[in-house]
């Protein structure tokens, strides 16, 4: 079996080695990471530049692009003689729980080897400070060899593993509620010119059960939460059905 590996923090990043080496036992690996980090670029594609794509060694390549580049370009170019039976993102430096899988590099790789048609999953370790990727990896190659085992057709699973201690388990969740704040820094360049930095550091998080968050934050559990491409809002179709536009015909 083939299987994918890429991430969003660059193709040097610990977390990145950690997966590869944790996924070798079970199939031929190929490594594609971009060259540099890429965290929140969310499911950006180069479409307005070329990429270059560079070989590090044997099946292990850099993408001078997005997260969502490695796996178009792995997909449908460097792998393109045989599609991966599974595609695996991170261990990504910090946690994407919650509303952050809408920014997140990491889970964008996935998310594009899912829509076509790769079953994938990403992985994260909800640390800010020191990074031991002992626990998640054995998850992820436990998780790994299960779903390559059920061989679904498509599936995009979303892993966030504490990082301070040992798990008690694992849960299988629904994405939760939370913020980092919504700071906005403005300051004045050598020039004059004003700039801004964005990004909070003050982080809350509800109360949510069954949520990613609980599991993770207040249980010590590893969340597993399964997200789908379709983000329809089904609960708002009847009210918008009721809408009447003048001018305008509903059908």
């Amino acid at each position: 079996m083939r299987i994918l590996v890429s991430n969003d923090d660059g193709v040097i990043a610990e977390g990145l080695r950690c997966l590869a080496e944790t996924m070798a036992p079970l199939g031929e690996v190929w490594v594609v990471a971009p060259e540099a980090e890429q965290s929140a670029a969310s499911h950006a594609l180069s479409l307005h530049r070329p990429l270059r794509i560079k070989k590090v060694r044997e099946r292990w390549f850099t993408v001078d692009g997005t997260p969502s580049d490695c796996s178009y370009l792995a997909i449908n170019h460097l792998l393109k003689d045989r599609k991966p039976s599974l595609m695996v993102s991170g261990i990504n430096h910090g946690a994407n729980l919650a509303d952050d899988v809408t920014y997140s590099g990491t889970v964008a790789a996935a998310m594009e080897a899912s829509i076509l048609g790769v079953p994938s999953i990403a992985f994260s370790l909800v640390s800010r400070r020191q990074f031991d990727f002992t626990h998640a990896a054995r998850f992820a190659g436990a998780l790994a060899e299960a779903v390559l085992a059920l061989a679904p057709s498509r599936l995009l699973l979303n892993v966030n593993v504490p990082g301070d201690e040992e798990p008690k388990g694992y849960a299988i969740t629904r994405l939760g509620k939370h913020t980092w704040g919504y700071d906005v820094v403005e300051n004045v360049d050598p020039r004059g010119r004003k700039y801004y930095w964005i990004g909070g550091t003050e982080y809350r998080h509800e109360d949510v059960p069954g949520s990613d968050c609980n599991a993770v934050l207040k249980d010590r559990l590893i969340s597993v939460t399964p997200l789908q491409l379709d983000l329809t809002d089904g609960a708002s179709v009847p009210a918008l059905r009721e809408l009447r536009l003048p001018g305008f015909t509903a059908v």
